[in-house]
């Protein structure tokens, strides 16, 4: 199957949002300590994000232009040159594949997109945190050549 990945426009609004219900679902059903069952981002909050360049979000569609999955994310620089270098990092937010798309490299198509657009914006990296209660998620990275650069830490109270 052949897939199309592009800027997401405010008609992806909708289906964006039902995407991330069920990135939720994950972490919610996973962490209901520090989830709540709600998205992260409301309708209003989409039309702003898609109209920043520092936010580009990205959809993939199959070739009937259904969109099958999304992958949100923020261009960085550090705050603090004197410490850290300074270089930009694509920072993956977000990539979520429908659930009944699932296996069918619809996220790695949204990965290798991201990849080549972070690489044409001269980024030095891509950066992307990956809760413990995701494995599947963290398999699907290591799959992609990704691995752990820094490690949180808790201790519940």
């Amino acid at each position: 199957m052949s897939y199309t990945v592009r800027f997401a426009k405010e008609s992806d609004i909708p289906t964006i949002l039902e995407l991330l219900k069920q990135v939720n679902r994950v972490h919610y059903e996973g962490r209901p300590d520090l989830f709540k069952p709600e998205t992260k981002y409301s309708a209003e909050d989409l039309r702003g994000i898609l109209q920043d360049d520092q936010t580009p979000v990205f959809v993939c569609a199959d070739e009937s232009g259904r969109v099958l999955g999304h992958g949100f994310c923020v261009l960085e620089r550090p705050d603090n040159t004197r410490l850290l270098a300074d270089i930009t990092t694509c920072y993956i937010d977000d990539i979520c594949v429908e659930e009944s798309a699932r296996g069918r490299q619809v996220g790695r198509a949204i990965y290798e997109h991201i990849l080549g657009f972070a690489r044409q914006k001269g980024c030095y990296r891509i950066t992307l945190n990956v809760w413990s209660c995701n494995p599947g998620a963290m398999r699907f990275y290591e799959t992609l050549g990704l691995i752990p650069y820094k490690v949180g830490m808790e201790k519940i109270l």
